[in-house]
């Protein structure tokens, strides 16, 4: 890709994040636990229609779509939850939860206290849960510009499903994409289950 156009790229999703950003920040306490009610039971029936036994997930931060209530339903059910814990590197290690014990990684995010499993654990788990900041209805997802997701589902070999969670305003028609990104099996948003 020519310097230009991967400028211009980078650019519209500065952009777009931003925009994204501050719709996520203003959503009333109200609107979230709504959104969250209806992800969480969406993901169950996610977890019901693969029949998942294992499924790497994330603890939602304050202004993003909650799964922290579907983690907890997980851990309860004797699913193995694996919860990603950022590297220094741009790599991501992986830790099991039981639903206890939180704490933050080097980036400020949340992450289990238990021992790490490296970054390899993820090949093992049934389905894929990651954040997003956008996904366009061709699969294609943006996130938040530091590569961590994009890297680890592209350097594995066989992918279980791999789902994004967003709220339904962020399915957009298209995002912009670098050669790096990584397309998703389908979305989860308040609104249902979107597959691709």
């Amino acid at each position: 890709m020519p310097d230009a156009a991967r400028s211009q790229d980078e650019s519209a999703k500065r952009a777009l994040r931003a925009q994204i950003r501050e719709r996520r920040r203003i959503r009333t306490s109200t609107e979230r636990e709504r959104a969250a009610a209806a992800i969480t039971q969406y993901l169950k029936d996610l977890v019901a229609e693969t029949g998942a036994r294992s499924l790497s997930a994330y603890l939602s931060m304050t202004d993003e779509p909650g799964t922290r209530d579907f983690v907890a339903w997980a851990c309860g059910r004797d699913l193995r939850v694996l919860l990603p814990v950022s590297r220094e590197d741009g790599l991501l290690d992986w830790a099991p939860y039981d639903g206890k014990g939180e704490d933050v990684d080097f980036l400020g995010l949340p992450a289990p206290t238990s021992e790490l499993l490296g970054p390899i654990a993820i090949n093992d788990v049934d389905l894929i849960i990651i954040p997003a900041a956008a996904v366009d209805r061709s699969g294609m997802r943006m996130g938040w510009g530091r590569g961590y997701f994009d890297k680890t589902l592209g350097s594995m070999e066989r992918r279980p499903p791999v789902y994004a969670v967003i709220f339904d305003d962020e399915l957009l028609d298209e995002v912009p994409r670098e050669r790096h990104d990584q397309p998703v099996d389908g979305v989860v948003t308040p609104s249902g289950i979107v597959r691709f």
